[in-house]
């Protein structure tokens, strides 16, 4: 595995998101649940494209 995957500043924010996402799909739907992950991983993945500038 790359060493760039294993920086804090990107498994800090995974394992915050995981936890988050537990916590707020305790109460939804097997498929709300998979929606919320979805909608919450497009995000994170198009603001990381913003800031490191990939097109």
């Amino acid at each position: 595995m790359p060493p760039d995957l294993m920086r804090p500043d990107i498994i800090v924010p995974f394992v915050m998101y995981c936890a988050l996402l537990w916590w707020v799909g305790r109460g939804l739907s097997a498929t709300a649940k998979l929606a919320t992950a979805a909608v919450t991983l497009v995000l994170i993945v198009g603001v990381l494209l913003v800031e490191r500038g990939w097109r």
